[in-house]
């Protein structure tokens, strides 16, 4: 493959209200069949972040794959030297690890998909980028994007009477027959999940993402469109990001609600961070994770950086570590991706034998959930989240999803697991409301 040169045009722009301005870049992205708006709900962190970026219309795409996937992505990478944005599916473990699954699947999805844009908008703290391929198109869409209503109504959205995959107590035998894994040595955690379903859904998408948004605000929350597929997603967790040589991953582990007055929610973020099961929940999924990332990093550059620190969210409490190492120079994405996919949170350890009983125990294939969305950018630089409190919907099949899930341990009480995992879907079910 020829390597195709191509200069994207700048131009900045100022918004008196950066605010108002990226929920019309929103709506506006809605119009073009594939679109990503990457969302950071103004979180602040120390490792540099935008607050948005939005890409629209297609150029050049990733043909659809389901071999040898993270070799094309490299291919492909080079060949445009330039911004990509896409996903990558649950279901790509398959070629990793050489595993498989006969589980239901729900939507025909590639096991990685990426595409080039040609537009970019993406806002900064002070300021507004526009990223071109065709400079003609920046100012007139300029005055689009800010002329766009934000009071538009929902446009024929039906509320989804929505159905679990599993009933409360089949979910509590599958955690019996998980648990007996664990007191035999098989594995010593694992991360089971379950679906909530509507096989005749007509939402509008993008009203669900506005609502989710509102009642989540989390800082890897993505609106994803790709022709009839949508990803709503309020995902709290980042998978991996590069910055130059080095490489940050943050898994969660460890879940509480959030109180209702200053004093039991103070509460409830101290027991969080002092609960023992949950602590070795996360401490074993950074086990996972430095193991990983020890693969490819240089050799003594792995370290924990944050260990079981507790952040809260507008809905929930979550314990969080962040790990970073360091990267030589010609580490490929592919050699990244192979080695740490799928992440420690969403599987169990050990990692391939925690999936086999998973896939045999869970009754549909995740798909995008457990996945990841994100960019890569023409350093080669990336930052993907994971793909958890998400609504996934296919506009033709009218076929809508969720799934919710909790790491199981030997320390687990069935009952408290189910619990969560209807916590965790509380946001979604309200959203589609």
């Amino acid at each position: 493959m020829q390597k195709k040169i191509l200069l994207r045009i700048s131009k900045k722009f100022k918004s008196k209200n950066l605010k108002i301005f990226q929920e019309k870049l929103l709506i506006w992205s809605n119009n073009f069949p594939t679109s990503t708006f990457l969302n950071s709900n103004n979180y602040n962190t120390n490792i540099g972040e935008y607050k948005c970026i939005c890409a629209s219309e297609i150029f050049t795409s990733l043909p659809f794959t389901k071999e040898d996937s993270t070799s094309k992505l490299d291919k492909y990478i080079d060949q445009v030297n330039d911004w990509v944005f896409g996903y990558i599916s649950y279901d790509l473990k398959n070629e990793i690890e050489s595993l498989n699954s006969i589980n239901d699947q729900n939507f025909n999805i590639p096991n990685l998909y990426f595409f080039q844009p040609k537009k970019i908008w993406i806002v900064y703290d002070t300021y507004i980028e526009a990223l071109y391929l065709d400079s003609n198109q920046i100012d007139s869409d300029w005055l689009d994007i800010n002329e766009l209503d934000l009071n538009s109504k929902p446009d024929n959205h039906f509320i989804p009477k929505l159905k679990q995959t599993l009933n409360k107590e089949q979910y509590l035998n599958k955690i019996k027959i998980l648990k007996k894994h664990i007191f035999r040595g098989d594995i010593y955690e694992a991360n089971y999940c379950f679906e909530w379903i509507n096989k005749n859904a007509r939402i509008d998408p993008l009203y669900v993402y506005r609502n989710l948004n509102k009642i989540s605000q989390s800082p890897m929350s993505v609106y994803f469109k790709s022709e009839n597929l949508y990803l709503i997603c309020s995902s709290p967790e980042r998978f991996i990001k590069k910055i130059n040589n080095k490489l940050i991953s943050q898994p969660i582990k460890g879940t509480s609600r959030r109180g209702y007055n200053n004093v039991s929610d103070l509460a409830f973020s101290k027991n969080l961070k002092l609960d023992p099961k949950e602590r070795s929940e996360n401490i074993m999924t950074v086990d996972l994770v430095r193991n990983d990332m020890s693969k490819f990093s240089k050799p003594g550059s792995v370290k924990v950086k944050e260990l079981c620190e507790v952040y809260s969210f507008k809905q929930v409490h979550q314990m969080i570590s962040t790990i970073e190492s360091l990267i030589y120079d010609k580490t490929k994405i592919s050699e990244i991706i192979n080695g740490t996919f799928p992440m420690g949170s969403m599987t169990g350890a050990p990692k391939v034998k925690a999936m086999k009983i998973i896939d045999k125990l869970e009754v549909s294939k995740r798909g995008l959930y457990s996945g990841a969305v994100g960019f890569i950018d023409p350093n080669k630089n990336f930052d993907f989240n994971v793909v958890i409190r998400s609504i996934i919907y296919d506009s033709q099949s009218k076929y809508l999803s969720f799934h919710v899930g909790s790491a199981i341990t030997s320390k687990s009480v069935p009952l408290k697991e189910y619990n969560e995992c209807l916590l965790k879907g509380e946001a979604m079910i309200l959203a589609l409301s």
